[in-house]
């Protein structure tokens, strides 16, 4: 058709975004302390990790006592790719315990405007581990790497199926 352009970026429902290496997705994870994954977002690859954080962990549905279901975690370990004052609060006023290192900053820049630099307990980061194993074992998943679908809401399927493998792997198998 003469006189339409083409947008170079592809449409939200396709989950794709422009990077330097061409198109890529990202997929945003949540896991507990096992490695059993509880949430997945899908986004174009050039979103940001922070900015894609509320609406994971508002996907994650935790299991907890009297038949009640819960969406706040006690606690959240991340990489230094979440730290920001905007998280620090999100996470604070939900009563969620951050354990998230203090960005590198050039010399001679302030890093906030009020307070301290964040303490780190190392005890807990050294748990992040967990989640690393898991994107590892997503990478293995041959579908999952090469992304054949076209839609978001199909690859997030395919996902999900992954994860229903590894958990009847990890719970129903009779080897360990």
């Amino acid at each position: 058709m003469a006189g339409i352009k083409k947008s170079p970026i592809e449409p939200i429902d396709h989950g794709l975004g422009r990077s330097r290496g061409g198109f890529s997705s990202k997929i945003h994870l949540v896991c507990d302390g096992h490695g059993n994954p509880l949430g997945a977002v899908i986004t174009g690859g050039n979103i940001n990790d922070c900015v894609m954080l509320q609406a994971t962990l508002e996907n994650v549905s935790i299991p907890g006592e009297r038949r009640k279901n819960k969406n706040r975690p006690q606690m959240l370990l991340a990489d230094k790719g979440y730290d920001s004052v905007k998280i620090r609060t999100y996470l604070r006023s939900r009563g969620i315990q951050t354990v998230i290192p203090a960005r590198g900053l050039p010399p001679g820049t302030k890093r906030r405007k009020k307070g301290p630099k964040p303490k780190l307990n190392k005890e807990y980061y050294k748990e992040r581990n967990i989640i690393e194993r898991l994107i590892g074992w997503l990478k293995n998943c041959r579908r999952i790497a090469t992304r054949f679908e076209k839609y978001a809401s199909s690859f997030l399927a395919m996902v999900k199926l992954a994860f229903i493998k590894l958990l009847l792997k990890k719970h129903f198998s009779d080897i360990t």
